[in-house]
């Protein structure tokens, strides 16, 4: 786990994590740790949690990889990203009628602030949470 401060007041926060289940609830405690109850840390480890779960739950890293969770926040903004080795999807949309991963990132940061870029080979989840 690495902490850095870059230009203007401007912070990150890396941690590498094994893509085991117990793992997501271990990258949560450092990230309430290093965010410190600032603006935004609730949503932002809910988001950061959703992340990580997928990664751990949908991506190649749960054949013995890892995921990789990233933090920075600046002035006016904080965003969130997870890290995994890609792949296929597995599972499938539940019609359940509650709320799932997605729609609960999309809740908080709200839609164009968030999404999933890569592939097959690796896969990063974002979001931009504001102050």
């Amino acid at each position: 786990m690495t902490t850095t401060a870059a230009a203007a007041g401007t912070r990150r926060h890396t941690g590498t994590y094994p893509a085991e289940p117990r793992q997501v609830r271990v990258a949560r405690a450092a990230l309430a740790g290093w965010l410190a109850g600032g603006p935004r840390a609730d949503e932002a480890i809910l988001v950061a949690s959703e992340f990580a779960t997928n990664s751990v739950l949908h991506s190649a890293s749960r054949h013995g990889g890892a995921f990789t969770l990233r933090a920075e926040v600046s002035q006016d903004r904080l965003r969130i990203e997870v890290e995994d080795a890609g792949g296929p999807w597995r599972g499938g949309v539940r019609e359940d009628g509650r709320p799932h991963g997605f729609d609960v990132v999309t809740a908080i940061a709200g839609a164009g602030n968030w999404g999933i870029g890569g592939g097959a080979r690796g896969r990063i989840a974002w979001a931009r949470l504001g102050r």
